[in-house]
């Protein structure tokens, strides 16, 4: 298991993710790259560009340094990335840019319009991926 990506958005399912992720890194001697992606909302007007004013890119370059704050205390160094889109997506694209091995992901309990509308990551993951996928609840 050379490469892992993870999904991170500073919940705590994702911070359980995060921390199985690095125990397989080091008990494996792979890679962890983690993702945090903003999602994106199309605006109104033309000529803008996706944005969505709540969730911003900052927020996640914020969350990701966190993360790295996790992986340096383990003595593990990490790749960053920050991604705009739906997350489901963005995870698999990272994945599969990187050719990962495997992908962890947290999970909570999806109300019931989440479930509904598919609008769970993790599931989303689930489905889409061509890698491994570690769902930790």
């Amino acid at each position: 298991m050379q490469t892992i990506v993870v999904g991170y958005d500073e919940s705590e399912p994702a911070k359980r993710a995060l921390s199985r992720a690095v125990e397989l890194a080091a008990a494996f001697g792979g890679k962890v790259v983690v993702t945090s992606v903003a999602r994106a909302f199309v605006p109104a007007g033309h000529g803008l560009g996706p944005f969505d004013p709540v969730d911003t890119l900052e927020e996640h370059d914020e969350q990701l340094r966190h993360a790295a704050a996790v992986l340096a205390e383990h003595g593990l160094d990490g790749e960053y990335i920050t991604g705009l889109g739906e997350p489901a997506h963005e995870i698999i694209r990272v994945a599969e840019v990187r050719d990962a091995d495997l992908i962890v992901v947290g999970t909570r309990e999806p109300g019931i319009l989440a479930r509904l509308f598919g609008l769970s990551v993790s599931g989303g993951v689930q489905r889409q991926a061509h890698c491994d996928v570690l769902i930790v609840h």
